[in-house]
């Protein structure tokens, strides 16, 4: 019976100190997901979107790091905004502009054709369902409306000044004009300005039934973001905007000067020519030969206009048919089919691939040539889209501008291209890169909003990037840090919706790819942005070890910046949008575990004491019964002592 107890009190020890243990790790298990966002976007209206199956742009990473870096003949800041890959998806690319405080988020379309920059109005009826909440003045402790002045139109009481503005597709917005502050996000240099915008009470046409919520005005007025910005002194009078590729997306946007690169092509842009951002387009030659047309022909009307909400590019008659003649002659061996919208005559064609990477073995290269011989190299990207019913085909992005005479070239020509709007020297740049890696580029070597830890003592450590001898980004960590955990917040290009049944597979396929254990890659948060997923993970240390190697995470974080990482197509494309280090706790095994081993020692005594106070209790029980004799039973002899 002894035995027993004790057996049971050495197997109760025992499982207490395996609870306790288990215990004492932290949890593997992913925490409970955010709610996803309200649907409601609206279907592919132009082009389809198809996820890239390859990064096959790295080849552009280590190229021209300068170019990141604010004018080096400027004091001024940038405001480095990201920019979200909708081309393919709506026909226009947006960007995130927070007005107000507390700050109000909206999805604004960039456009160089328009001058002012506008969100829906809370007191809108005519406003359609767009991706974000309408703009509430009320809300905001700093919005100020603008009065009737003599610079401006007035609303019929000539109390507060008031905008209209109509587009050429027949879509049209009008409402009043307030100002109030304006932020450019946490990976902008510049801090949030106070800056005029349009309050939307009406809206028309497209304009009401896409999905972005509003528009951002890159043109010249004195609406313009970015003439109220240079009229302040906080940037130079010059932005760029970089477009993502036909699978890859992604860009940026920089309000500011930057270097321009060495080997950037420029044309000169005639601020009194129009009121538009127009080029100087002298030929256009189709694999390397020049069509025969005037240059003149590219002067009609506005000119050549530079318009970034523009899908598509749009030449005069004569210039469209030399194209599309010259165009055919080279694609004779390719079968020629129909469109994907009967209502409209496309030029497509079928090949046996898809690959974009391949389409310069089967297209020819179209060169755009500035004054002075300036060449800029479009590849077929730059004016084919896919055909979103047959697989392999492609499609003549270039069409005839009806018989209006002015060149209209809009984004598609722009792809995988940085552009410069030069404004104060009258100039505009054009740099074929990858934008997609161009943004990572802009983060990684730009100033970064901290992160506030989950303790919120503040001890997390935003670590550099710098660039190595050979030009290779090199990632660093400050002093004799010992990493506790690595942070990271990815963006990828699938919806929320979509990708929230699969977020335990894909981290499970980032674990794998960065040769670290299921176990160690923890999902610390996964929101909506748009039409894309946020992920937040963090990477801890394994089982055996209290922190993690300074280079493990120099590989973890490479591999993820530089797009070495494969995920499956159906996560979309990713791009590292920040990361973080938090130092390790250093505790010895002592420090951590001395709570299980107190609490293990309080169970020994307990148990050992109830024990030894059973046995005590049986022991005196035994003796009680072998003491107790019957009535004339025989006693033993007792021997008798001498005295």
């Amino acid at each position: 019976m002894a035995r027993a107890l004790v057996n049971l009190a050495v197997g109760t020890v025992v499982f207490f100190l395996l609870f306790l243990l288990s215990q004492s790790n932290p949890s593997t298990s992913p925490p409970r997901l955010l709610p996803p966002p309200h649907h409601g976007a609206r279907p592919a209206m132009v082009l389809p979107l198809f996820p890239s199956s390859k990064n096959s742009s790295r080849t552009f990473l280590h190229s021209h790091r300068h170019l990141l870096r604010s004018d080096s003949h400027s004091s001024h800041p940038n405001a480095r905004m990201r920019l979200y890959d909708d081309l393919l998806l709506n026909g226009y690319y947006t960007t995130r502009l927070w007005i107000g405080t507390p700050p109000q988020q909206f999805a604004l379309i960039v456009d160089t054709g328009s001058t002012v920059t506008y969100v829906p109005c809370a007191t809108c009826e005519q406003c359609g369902r767009h991706q974000d909440p309408k703009f509430q003045p009320d809300l905001s402790s700093t919005y100020q409306p603008v009065k009737c002045n003599l610079d401006c139109n007035c609303d019929s009481d000539r109390v507060q000044c008031i905008y209209e503005r109509q587009y050429a597709e027949m879509s049209s917005s009008s409402g009043v004009l307030g100002e109030d502050i304006i932020s450019f996000g946490n990976q902008s240099e510049l801090v949030p300005q106070r800056a005029v915008f349009g309050c939307e009470n009406e809206e028309t046409g497209d304009l009401y039934s896409q999905h972005a919520d509003g528009i951002m005005g890159l043109g010249r007025g004195d609406l313009s973001v970015v003439d109220q910005l240079v009229e302040k002194g906080v940037i130079s009078d010059s932005f760029s905007l970089c477009y993502g590729g036909m699978d890859i997306g992604g860009g940026a946007m920089v309000l500011g000067g930057i270097s321009a690169p060495s080997d950037m092509v420029f044309s000169y842009a005639d601020p009194v020519r129009s009121p538009y951002y127009s080029i100087g387009l002298k030929e256009i030659h189709v694999a390397g030969k020049q069509l025969s047309l005037n240059p003149s022909v590219f002067d009609g009307k506005y000119g050549t206009v530079l318009d970034s909400g523009t899908t598509y590019a749009y030449l005069p008659e004569p210039a469209f048919l030399a194209f599309k003649e010259a165009i055919l002659k080279e694609l004779n061996g390719l079968k020629q089919i129909r469109g994907p919208d009967p209502n409209y005559s496309d030029i497509c064609f079928s090949t046996a691939s898809s690959d974009v990477s391949e389409l310069s073995k089967t297209f020819p290269t179209v060169e755009m040539v500035f004054g002075h011989q300036q060449k800029l190299l479009l590849s077929p990207e730059n004016y084919l889209f896919r055909h979103s019913k047959v697989h392999g085909a492609y499609c003549l992005g270039i069409f005839q501008n009806e018989k209006d005479p002015t060149t209209l070239l809009g984004g598609i020509i722009v792809r995988n291209t940085l552009v410069t709007y030069d404004r104060e020297h009258s100039k505009i740049g054009f740099w074929k890169t990858n934008c997609s890696e161009l943004w990572e580029r802009l983060h990684i070597t730009g100033a970064l909003s901290p992160t506030p830890s989950s303790s919120g003592k503040g001890n997390s450590t935003e670590s550099p990037t710098t660039t190595a001898s050979d030009g290779s980004p090199h990632y660093d960590f400050p002093g004799k840090i010992q990493i506790g955990k690595i942070i990271l917040d990815m963006s990828l290009s699938t919806n929320h919706s979509y990708l929230k049944p699969q977020i335990n597979k894909l981290t499970e396929f980032i674990a794998k790819e960065l040769d670290v254990n299921a176990s160690q890659v923890h999902l610390l948060n996964f929101t909506s942005e748009g039409n894309s997923s946020l992920v937040r993970l963090a990477i801890v240390p394994s089982d055996s070890s209290t922190y993690i190697y300074k280079e493990t995470a120099r590989n973890i974080i490479s591999r993820l910046a530089e797009h070495r990482v494969k995920l499956p197509d159906t996560f979309g494309n990713y791009q590292l949008v920040q990361w973080k280090v938090e130092p390790s706790t250093k505790q010895t095994w002592w420090g951590r575990n001395y709570m299980v081993v107190v609490m293990a020692l309080i169970i020994i005594v307990v148990i050992g004491l109830s024990v030894y106070g059973v046995w005590g209790m049986w022991r005196r029980k035994q003796q009680t019964v072998n003491s107790y004799k019957p009535v004339g039973a025989v006693a033993p002899e007792q021997e008798l002592q001498p005295l």
